[in-house]
């Protein structure tokens, strides 16, 4: 096995933090302003297949890849819901890149919030839902019940990210086409955004 460099180690390191990654992704995250950018990806990709660090599948227009280990398996709807999420955080890296970054956090108990995304993003906390399906009004009032809920706990202030002196709750922010009434909690205190895409807040 070759020793990995810088770069090596830097789409490992993103492999394990998407779950998976077009050939594109990799391409505009690792190798933007090479002279043949695709050329690159793919000669690394290749030895870093051969060497056993990352897998791929190679059914589609182009190649999905992801960790060795990884047990997502063909045709999942893991997938499109992982690449989706990389496409977002190419968004934000557009306009500013996150200060941190975790994809499917565990946040409390089994039950609670389940975010697909917390980040740290122009200084404030998001936690982000990325909605690839529309769903009714009803279970859109039991998401944010469990925010709610999650708030009034008091929990997330014992949060490693928390600044000193301060303790602030994660905006929510929710990306779908589909608009939703926000009602209910008078005592909520922090913000639910909804939009379709990034630039329609922070553009």
């Amino acid at each position: 096995m070759t020793t990995k460099n810088k770069r090596d180690k830097a789409i490992i390191n993103d492999l394990s933090r998407f779950r998976v990654l077009t050939r594109d992704q990799l391409v505009a995250l690792h190798f933007r302003g090479l002279r043949q950018p695709v050329k690159n990806c793919n000669f690394v990709m290749k030895r870093l297949r051969r060497d056993g660090e990352v897998k791929a599948l190679t059914d589609g227009k182009q190649y999905v890849y992801m960790p060795a280990g990884s047990t997502i398996k063909k045709g999942s709807t893991k997938i499109p819901h992982f690449l989706r999420i990389a496409d977002f955080y190419q968004e934000l890296c557009e306009i500013e890149r996150p200060q941190r970054f975790k994809v499917e956090p565990k946040i409390g108990e089994k039950g609670t919030v389940e975010p697909d995304i917390f980040m740290i993003w122009k200084q404030a906390p998001f936690f982000v839902e990325l909605q690839r399906t529309t769903y009714g009004q009803r279970v859109f009032n039991e998401k944010m019940a469990r925010y709610d809920h999650y708030y009034h706990g008091g929990e997330w202030k014992r949060s490693d990210w928390q600044p000193s002196g301060e303790s602030l709750f994660p905006n929510v922010w929710i990306i779908t086409s589909h608009r939703y009434e926000v009602s209910g909690d008078k005592r909520r205190s922090y913000q639910v955004l909804q939009t379709a895409r990034v630039r329609e807040l922070f553009g």
